[in-house]
């Protein structure tokens, strides 16, 4: 496979992929991990990963780490990941962190008793603590990044891309650049994707097991239409108590799923799902925005990501009158 796009973007790290590769080859047990609450690039990155490695390096043990989704895992979208005891850790090996930049979100604790670190990302720069850094936030998504290091051990060393391992990046790459309608959507990602559907990937049940809703998601989006609030400055956002998910039958996980039912409203500038989470405890928000940078409201509030797409949380719901003021200051600024 030669695609001038895609040998561009690779060539900017051929001295990192190969030392990544070098790595590879000298442990014999890789652990591959991923952030907390797993999204579709999170968990197919992982899983694309582990697919075309175990397919390469056949006398080699990988293993995939970290929480399992609520919705995509159990519903045959992914497999579920692998339950390890504490004596796995006990040998050297290597770990290799997919879309995470921050330390603090790694799922499985235990990557910090990896011999060596590698990281292959698409968010800004929090960490540092890494054998290997390849990190390009100009990608739609971390996935673009893991099919660029594929297609150059491909062309370079002549190692194959399996249809299943293509399938996952698919998933990943759709996912994180909204169906290619994200911001973040390039003629790379165009072309990555192009070279994942060569492999022989059928994407009519891809989009059905990505998209695919059910009478609880009416009553979900219900809620959302009914309780939703909007500020002067144009913050959409909803709240969502314990005593919500409860009656709605959801787990706090599955509380930003329908956020972007606010993405294409004219007036809408921000947007946020605020959803308890009584294990921490705490409330965690999804920030969204086409225009304005909300990593930095994010940052403020125990969180980060994307410019157009983060995370954050707030103690209490006292708090959120100040937080949405954040999100109204970052609009009429940025105005």
């Amino acid at each position: 496979m030669e695609n001038e796009i895609i040998t561009a973007q690779y060539e900017k790290y051929k001295e990192q992929f190969d030392q990544i590769l070098d790595k590879i080859k000298h442990y014999d047990k890789i652990a591959i991990f991923r952030h907390i609450m797993p999204d579709f690039d999170a968990l197919g990155s992982q899983f694309g990963l582990y697919n075309f490695l175990k397919e390469n390096f056949p006398n080699k043990e990988f293993k995939v780490l970290g929480d399992n989704h609520v919705t995509f895992t159990p519903n045959g979208l992914f497999p579920e990941t692998n339950k390890l005891n504490d004596s796995w850790f006990n040998d050297d090996f290597l770990g290799i962190i997919v879309d995470v930049g921050d330390e603090k979100r790694i799922a499985d604790p235990r990557f910090k008793r990896a011999k060596e670190l590698v990281k292959l990302d698409h968010h800004p720069i929090t960490d540092t603590n890494f054998t290997i850094d390849v990190t390009d936030t100009s990608l739609a998504a971390a996935a673009e990044l893991v099919t660029s290091f594929i297609c150059y051990l491909e062309n370079k060393y002549n190692y194959k891309l399996t249809k299943e391992a293509a399938h996952y990046l698919y998933i990943a790459i759709v996912g994180d650049s909204g169906r290619f309608l994200f911001g973040s959507t390039s003629r790379h990602t165009f072309e990555i994707a192009s070279y994942l559907l060569s492999k022989g990937i059928n994407i009519v049940p891809i989009y059905e097991k990505m998209y695919e809703k059910g009478i609880s998601d009416l009553e979900f989006q219900k809620f959302i239409l009914n309780n939703y609030k909007i500020s002067k400055a144009g913050t959409a956002y909803y709240v969502l108590k314990d005593s919500d998910l409860k009656e709605l039958g959801l787990s706090s996980e599955q509380g930003k799923e329908h956020v972007n039912l606010f993405s294409a409203i004219k007036g809408v500038n921000i947007w946020c799902s605020i959803t308890e989470d009584t294990t921490e405890p705490c409330f965690r928000i999804s920030l969204r925005s086409r225009y304005f940078d909300v990593s930095k409201i994010a940052r403020k509030y125990k969180g980060g990501g994307h410019l157009s797409a983060s995370g954050a949380q707030i103690d209490s719901l006292d708090d959120l009158d100040k937080f949405i003021q954040d999100c109204d200051e970052t609009i009429l600024n940025s105005k």
